[in-house]
């Protein structure tokens, strides 16, 4: 059978807003899997146009490193608001993944057996100029889920019993019902899980 990853994602703009200043893209080909998720600053249009411009960059650089990606979407912001980001990277041929975040873009992996980790994010957020950030990589394994969400995602949420099924589906529907109505700030979770 065939390396591949399922993916749900649950998204809404901030109370009174019809854009949601959140963007994300991801795509998978035999080899791997790519998704990253941004957030405009501020809220609104402005910050949606911030982190769509990230998505235009990553949906033509998908086959380039972390690294090289980060740069090319800091030289598109020049002049525009700035946006923070997170991206994931899946080498199903390495059987190892990849993920930078610059600002609030969280990350939680959970393993087969329920282990939940979640990583720091660098400071700062993209604008323009080069900023310093780390790279997370490690090896993935059957049944990982993957959870990378915005700053309208807090860790009171992430504690949620949900989070530990297997089913992308169901835990994004869960989430869109346990989640307030009404948010303070624009919010995107995607769940992904590996299949090998």
């Amino acid at each position: 059978m065939a390396q591949s990853m399922d993916i749900s994602v649950f998204q809404q703009p901030k109370k009174g807003n019809y854009y949601c200043g959140d963007s994300y893209y991801y795509a998978e080909t035999e080899d791997g899997f790519i998704c990253a998720l941004a957030d405009g600053l501020g809220s609104g249009e402005f910050a949606k146009e911030s982190s769509q411009a990230v998505m235009d960059v990553i949906k033509t650089n998908t086959k380039s490193s972390i690294e090289h990606i980060i740069k090319q979407c800091t030289q598109q912001l020049a002049g525009k608001r700035g946006a923070v980001l997170g991206i994931l990277k899946v080498d199903f041929q390495e059987m190892n993944y990849s993920f930078s975040s610059i600002g609030n873009i969280g990350m939680m992996t959970i393993s087969d057996e329920s282990v939940k980790n979640r990583n720091i994010p660098n400071a700062g957020y993209l604008g323009g100029y080069p900023k310093p950030f780390k790279i997370l990589r490690d090896k993935i394994s059957d049944k990982m889920v993957f959870v990378m969400f915005s700053d309208g995602v807090n860790s009171l949420d992430l504690s949620s019993r949900f989070f530990l099924g297997k089913d992308v589906d169901k835990i994004t529907e869960s989430f869109s019902h346990y989640f307030s109505p009404i948010p303070s700030d624009d919010t995107t979770l995607i769940v992904m899980k590996y299949n090998a």
